[in-house]
């Protein structure tokens, strides 16, 4: 319940940033259009992100004859997870990865490259079935893409306060200070907060689906060892990904992409390796020293929110 309740917190934030930006751009008639435009924006995201997605990636679904052994898996992961069984996609990419999708569990879908089947062994494959899984069973997939769809929502209106101060416009009441100046600094910081608020939520999500998934699995190792070659792998074999579904897959599309990895939606690999290992994280070691006492504190309070 904590978790759910931080992420709770973390949409409130970006819904609240949303009503703000229309409240700045055009007074109370501009913050009932921009709440209009979050609720409209959430209703498409929840019926249609998943078939938008799918067919983004060229994802075919498989039968249990085309893929008898992921199928296989699947079904074992779903009973341990006490999850109706997903439909099965492949996406016709060498690079290794994968994602899930779907508005509930009912309704999910797991996806996978034929580059994750080809280099990866049973429990890898395995391990990265259930990190799926666990996104289904936690609802994030619901959460990131309601997330991704109020981010998309802040970058139009913030482009289209940007466009206002260039044209003359004030917007909103005129006993409001700012002008021009005030509505293109609104327009540039609205969206990285709406990006940082996103990827807090990603990355508190991605911890939960490593633990919850090597639960599904009964052992950690395969989805270590699977995040070990998807972290080589990732970066010799890039896949060519929309930054707005980056935060779907197992591991970062992008990084690659030295500016995209500024702004990543995952935890570093590294640190979930050493989490599912059990082994001391980079932060447990920073909380030793001086410098990083503070910041450990704070990480421990925030992590409080995550405990069930």
């Amino acid at each position: 319940m904590g978790n759910r309740i931080r992420t709770t917190i973390l949409l409130a934030v970006m819904t609240a940033l949303i009503i703000w930006i229309g409240k700045y751009f055009g007074g109370q008639q501009g913050m009932i259009i921009a709440l209009l435009i979050a609720a409209g924006m959430n209703f498409f995201s929840y019926w249609f992100s998943d078939k938008i997605v799918l067919k983004m990636y060229r994802a075919r679904e498989v039968s249990p004859q085309q893929a008898p052994e992921v199928f296989e898996m699947v079904k074992t992961l779903t009973g341990n997870a006490e999850l109706p069984m997903p439909k099965v996609f492949v996406i016709p990419k060498e690079a290794p990865n994968a994602f899930a999708t779907g508005r509930n569990p009912e309704h999910a879908v797991v996806a996978v490259t034929e580059g994750l089947l080809n280099i990866m062994d049973h429990d890898e494959v395995k391990g990265v079935l259930a990190h799926e899984l666990a996104h289904v069973k936690n609802r994030d997939i619901l959460i990131g893409s309601i997330a991704a769809t109020m981010a998309g929502a802040i970058m139009v209106l913030a482009n289209i306060a940007r466009f206002s101060a260039l044209f003359g416009g004030r917007g909103g009441d005129s006993d409001r200070g700012g002008g021009a100046i005030g509505l293109i600094a609104m327009s540039i910081m609205a969206p990285f907060a709406a990006m940082i608020i996103q990827m807090a939520i990603s990355r508190s999500r991605e911890y939960l689906a490593d633990s919850t998934g090597a639960r599904f699995a009964g052992s950690p190792e395969g989805l270590a060892n699977a995040l070990e070659k998807l972290g080589q792998y990732s970066k010799r074999i890039p896949l060519n990904a929309n930054p707005s579904t980056a935060h779907m897959f197992i591991v970062n599309p992008l990084s690659g992409r030295s500016m995209m990895s500024l702004f990543s939606t995952h935890p570093p690999l590294a640190e979930r390796i050493a989490r599912l290992r059990g082994y001391p994280t980079r932060s447990d070691e920073n909380s030793d020293s001086g410098e990083g006492r503070q910041a450990a504190q704070a990480k421990a309070i925030w992590d409080r929110l995550s405990e069930k």
